[in-house]
């Protein structure tokens, strides 16, 4: 008598599917799919205590903080036992307590280099609109003052020839890099926590690595930040770093906005030490800090470095190329640097 074939996997989906719905119909052909009826964390948490989502084997989550809120410890307390993969679309994954995943053995994906080009094209964006001081004449155009009631709004400052300091040299911090420099002959330089290879540097146009942090803020023009947001990086910028920068310095974020102190970042602008602030991402999203919402000198941004439809569509399709690897070979493709080479 032939033996039963296995039941397929089940595969949780967490959040709808808004574009790769070709590749999300395979994953529907090796597993059985579970959604979740929850609209709200206190729902979905009930609903994992209640048994009804038992045996799922790999969740697949974009920021669907309406329906779980972060993956931390009391969410992790409450899902299912069989749970042994998470595939997070999207390159930051902040959200998702990593280390306490590790001790529960779940392993966890993200979709590094699918969001490099779109982010960096943002981040340019916002270093034009912040060097060339655009604010305060967007508001008064819409408010019908053209050049806004004061007069001639002040001059800004051409990006050509100026030095940019990037901080986290990682895909989207070289994409930066590599278009500034290509465009507008921007000088790169850059601290990271491990030098890039020379043939790297001499791509970026001669990049060079700065060691130490103070070095690199004294010493740019625009600051460019780029790094994940971590316990080391939290706050990395502060009242303390902002002193140590050239007077006048532009700063450009579409990484985490708890990477900068927004008080701190307030003060600079309120004194000048600061010119300008391009911000794509905020400490308390999306909560803005008042200061940020009232000065002129900041070009704002509600987090949108990833939305185009081509984008979207990779980091989907990335993250489900991630569980389909998770159902037919237990494995993933781009596990999160913290989990590499670590037995579960």
């Amino acid at each position: 008598m032939a033996a039963e074939k296995p039941a397929p996997l089940k595969v949780l989906q967490l959040d709808t599917i808004r574009l790769a719905h070709d590749a999300w119909a395979s994953i529907g052909e090796i597993a059985d799919i579970v959604v979740p009826k929850a609209t709200n964390r206190a729902e979905f948490i009930d609903e994992c205590r209640a048994g009804t989502l038992d045996g799922v084997t790999v969740a697949y989550r974009t920021f669907c903080l309406d329906v779980t809120g972060p993956i931390d410890k009391e969410l992790l307390a409450v899902l299912p036992s069989s749970l042994r993969f998470i595939c997070h679309t999207g390159a930051g994954y902040d959200q998702i307590d990593i280390a306490a995943c590790t001790v529960r053995g779940i392993q966890v994906s993200n979709t590094p280099t699918a969001v490099d080009e779109a982010t960096a094209d943002l981040h340019i964006f916002l270093l034009l609109g912040a060097m060339r001081n655009l604010t305060p004449t967007m508001r008064s155009v819409r408010e019908g003052t053209w050049h806004g009631t004061n007069g001639e709004a002040p001059l800004g400052h051409d990006p050509e020839g100026k030095t940019l300091g990037i901080l986290g040299m990682g895909g989207i911090g070289r994409t930066v890099a590599r278009k500034a420099h290509a465009a507008f002959g921007m000088k790169i330089r850059y601290h990271n926590r491990n030098r890039l290879a020379p043939a790297v540097e001499a791509e970026l146009g001669g990049a060079e690595f700065v060691p130490q942090l103070a070095d690199l803020l004294g010493s740019v023009d625009v600051l460019s930040i780029n790094v994940p947001l971590s316990a080391r990086t939290r706050h990395m910028i502060g009242a303390a770093q902002f002193a140590q920068m050239k007077r006048g310095v532009v700063v450009v974020n579409t990484a985490r906005g708890a990477i900068i102190d927004e008080q701190a970042l307030v003060d600079a602008l309120e004194s000048g030490q600061v010119a300008a602030a391009g911000l794509d991402v905020f400490e308390h999203e999306p909560i803005v800090h008042p200061g940020l919402l009232k000065s002129e000198k900041t070009l704002l941004v509600p987090h949108r470095g990833t939305s185009t439809v081509e984008t979207e569509s990779k980091m989907e399709a990335w993250a489900m190329s991630n569980v389909r690897q998770a159902v037919l070979e237990g494995t993933l493709k781009t596990i999160v640097p913290e989990q590499a080479g670590l037995a579960f």
